[in-house]
């Protein structure tokens, strides 16, 4: 038995949107059995472009039901039964969401009319529920509205079953095929092609632009789970809707995986990552001899060309740092600029003389230098005969590459020549710390003087 079911929503993802309408048709595989069909009291505004779509406003719904009146009725078509529609599994996330908050769990196979329209009629320009029922010459009324497009599915329904679709169907309901979860556009050969080591994924428009970058330990899983967990948020529809595209980097770690991840977040910038779209390091710590002789430490922007002492993601974050330099060493705050007042002669000789101020200004950079930490991180490789190789230069991540199994590492000079350069930011780093720090095995210290 298979339910056929079409509804109208406020909005495009389950998680913060409501049902409008919702139709069931019940078919036995050769004729309609049962028909449901009611408007829907969403409980929040109807967008005037939903209207305007729809015609469903929200006069009409003030006196409808709210979905949990009817939530009985509904689960009881529904359950053991094929969940079928055009487009499943868009339809099935609002309706599975409005079950479960009503307080029913909705578990059924799903059949999706768009993926099995391409099997039984493989080339068409266009598998949209009104250009494929054009296609195929199918009557359509009542567009975008439960009733009509839910009556439309069924006649495109009895139309493929009549042309061959039975076996398709058989192949699609299998746990193993993939069918039921698969974004509209990506084909389960796309996935089976998928590694199942550590790497990098990225998902394309139908233009082809990355819009989503992940990592992940095992591709292959990492890249199903998106869309086998029916999520009811707003970033699983979109990857379920605009999905055309994956492919990969296999990497030969985790830590490689992450630093790679977010590198290409970066340089991409990919609509549908959002947690390390913060600004690269955007301040550092300069040292310059002022007109009187004195060295002055600064906390500024960065500046391309100039060597900076050490990077900041956020001016508060220097200034702190500055603040405890300048207690630790006896610094003058007005000569680091945290004390914006002018230097006057009562100050300069309080001071002292540039020479002895400047031995301070020294020791408090080799101190600060000092507990930088530079060194290489050497990790299992791809292949047998490389290793995985990160090198972080005083206290700053300078890049990473896969170096020959047998390369001795002297000092960090020799090995910039194997690796690739990478831009350097807090995530990437605090996670290389904490690594070495679990794997001290893995960790090549550097000997000061040779970094």
């Amino acid at each position: 038995m298979y339910a056929i079911v079409d509804i109208e929503t406020t909005g495009g993802y389950a998680a913060a949107n409501g049902i409008t309408e919702i139709a069931v048709y019940i078919h036995d595989g050769e004729k309609l059995v049962q028909r449901f069909e009611t408007l829907i009291n969403p409980q929040q505004n109807i967008p005037s472009y939903i209207t305007a779509l729809t015609g469903i406003s929200n006069a009409m719904v003030a006196s409808a039901p709210v979905f949990e009146a009817v939530a009985p009725q509904l689960f009881e078509l529904l359950n053991d039964r094929v969940f079928i529609a055009h487009n499943v599994n868009f339809d099935y996330s609002f309706v599975k969401h409005q079950l479960k908050a009503a307080g029913f769990e909705l578990q059924v196979k799903k059949l999706c009319t768009v993926r099995l329209g391409r099997k039984v009629f493989p080339g068409l320009p266009s598998y949209s529920l009104g250009k494929l029922c054009r296609s195929l010459q199918i009557d359509i009324s009542n567009r975008h509205r439960a009733g009509g497009d839910a009556e439309a599915t069924v006649k495109l329904f009895e139309h493929l079953l009549s042309n061959g679709a039975a076996p398709h169907i058989d192949a699609m309901l299998k746990k193993s095929s993939g069918e039921q979860w698969l974004p509209l556009h990506l084909s389960k050969e796309q996935i089976n092609r998928l590694p199942t080591g550590p790497g990098v994924y990225y998902f394309h428009d139908a233009k082809n632009t990355i819009i989503y970058v992940g990592k992940a330990i095992n591709i292959k899983k990492r890249v199903t789970s998106h869309f086998t967990q029916n999520d009811p948020d707003r970033k699983r529809q979109n990857f379920v809707r605009l999905i055309h595209q994956v492919t990969h980097r296999s990497c030969a770690t985790e830590l490689e995986a992450l630093v790679l991840e977010s590198t290409e977040i970066k340089k991409l910038w990919p609509k549908y990552n959002y947690s390390q779209k913060q600004p690269l390091q955007r301040y550092g710590l300069y040292q310059f001899e002022d007109n009187r002789g004195y060295l002055r430490l600064a906390i500024d922007k960065k500046k391309k060309n100039i060597p900076v002492l050490y990077s900041f993601n956020l001016l508060h974050e220097g200034q702190v740092m500055l603040k405890k330099m300048i207690e630790q060493f006896e610094l003058s705050d007005q000569l680091c600029f945290i004390n914006k007042t002018a230097l006057d002669a009562a100050g300069l000789k309080k001071i002292g003389n540039p020479t002895s101020y400047n031995e301070k200004v020294i020791t408090a950079i080799q101190e600060l230098d000092n507990q930088l930490p530079s060194f290489a991180l050497v990790d299992t490789g791809i292949k047998d005969q490389e290793r995985l190789c990160l090198l972080i230069e005083r206290g700053v991540f300078w890049g990473m590459g896969h170096i020959p199994a047998n390369t001795k590492i002297p000092d960090a000079s020799v090995l910039k020549d194997l690796l690739t350069p990478y831009r350097d930011n807090d995530y990437i780093r605090n996670n290389i710390y904490a690594y070495a720090e679990a794997h001290p095995d893995k960790v090549h210290k550097f000997l000061k003087g040779n970094d």
